[in-house]
């Protein structure tokens, strides 16, 4: 038969166990729900994967872009409150001009410099036309 300073031991064992787990849940997602997605690069952190520290030329609350000069060249490093903001831009970006394009983020400048960094900040490459929205065409 268990005896009472034994049953105390197990409850004591039991509450430490517990108290002192992480829980270990805490880093899956139930089925069926999305992770929650990471936060999108602030232009300083997009500046600093290619080795620049930004000199900043427009600090708004929708759009922020800031200026890189480094061995690689010269670029813009444009940041967007959201995805469809940086959508809208593209939408009006002049045509011909490459862009390095990610997560609510932007990188206007020389096709060879684009090239450079294009690793380092894991974007993809528009060469020519930026549009996200297509123009309707008429119908025959």
């Amino acid at each position: 038969m268990t005896t009472f300073p034994r049953l105390a031991a197990l409850a004591l064992l039991a509450g430490l166990v517990a108290g002192c787990s992480s829980g270990g849940w805490s880093d899956y997602v139930a089925a069926g729900a999305k992770p929650q997605p990471a936060a999108p690069l602030t232009v300083e952190q997009l500046s600093a994967k290619v080795g620049c520290k930004p000199k900043m030329q427009v600090e708004g609350d929708d759009l922020r872009t800031g200026f890189c000069k480094t061995s690689d060249g010269r670029f813009f490093v444009n940041t967007f409150k959201t995805e469809a903001l940086k959508d809208a831009w593209m939408d009006q970006a002049p045509e011909y001009n490459p862009h390095l394009v990610g997560p609510r983020w932007t990188v206007l400048g020389p096709l060879e410099v684009l090239e450079a960094i294009q690793e380092r900040l894991d974007g993809d490459l528009h060469l020519t036309d930026h549009r996200v929205s297509q123009t309707p065409t008429p119908a025959s």
